[in-house]
């Protein structure tokens, strides 16, 4: 059965949409972009700040659910611009150090809010 994750960790939903969605096994964020739990939008700064803030909401939102970024299988990295991947990488190196995760990184035309980056993960709590 279906759950609907929810924290003050990360930046609310601000649509038709959950933070993050559970069956109790699998957690699956939604995208999660460069914006403070606040809701201070980072998208002037550096790919790597912008990619630290969007692994740190994500670090939030599993958080919430007893979960750590070990716990997660895959990650999907959207980018504005391919020739950002090396410094999102290294930043993403320092959350996925040891076992990382499956990714998926591309480049696409536009994303929200004119960021740089959006990072979404799938977790398991088994």
């Amino acid at each position: 059965m279906k759950r609907v994750v929810s924290t003050d960790n990360a930046p609310a939903a601000v649509g038709a949409y959950s933070q993050a969605t559970t069956n109790g096994d699998l957690v699956f964020t939604a995208g999660q972009i460069p914006m403070t739990p606040d809701g201070d939008l980072l998208a002037d700064e550096p790919i790597a700040v912008q990619t630290e803030q969007s692994l740190a909401n994500i670090e939030g939102i599993l958080a919430e659910e007893g979960l750590e970024t070990s716990d997660v299988l895959k990650v999907t990295v959207f980018l504005d611009d391919i020739d950002d991947f090396e410094e999102m990488n290294e930043t993403y190196g320092e959350f996925f150090d040891d076992e990382p995760p499956a990714r998926s990184a591309l480049e696409v035309a536009n994303l929200p809010k004119g960021v740089g980056v959006e990072i979404e993960a799938i977790a398991s709590s088994e």
